[in-house]
């Protein structure tokens, strides 16, 4: 692959370190649309949770593209992982669902800080 003519003080570590918050961004993403589905299920039947958590995935997936973008124009490469199923496929309650939603969110923010 040629070497973008862009580049400039761009260290290979920062462009591996976007690189993988993008694709933290889009588990995140991926995981918070299967809980929006999950809240419409006919079990669970709760359609306004389902509508936050459709937001939030759409907020991460803007996040993973916002990053994305900023790597074309530093004349970075986009490397995407392939992402994994969700770490819990089933939720009993409300809080737990909450609960897990929030740790994810811990972990994006927390490896965004590193």
């Amino acid at each position: 692959m040629a070497q973008s003519q862009v580049r400039q003080n761009f260290h290979k570590d920062c462009e591996d370190a976007i690189n993988k918050q993008i694709n933290l961004q889009l588990f995140t993403s991926y995981t918070f649309v299967y809980m929006a589905y999950h809240l419409e299920r006919d079990n669970v039947a709760l359609p306004g949770f389902s509508e936050i958590f459709k937001y939030a995935s759409d907020a991460e997936l803007e996040h993973a593209k916002r990053l994305m973008n900023q790597l074309n124009i530093r004349g970075g490469r986009i490397v995407l992982m392939a992402i994994e199923a969700p770490e819990k496929q089933e939720w009993g309650t409300v809080v737990e669902i909450m609960q897990d939603a929030l740790e994810l969110e811990k972990r994006a923010h927390e490896a965004s800080d590193s």
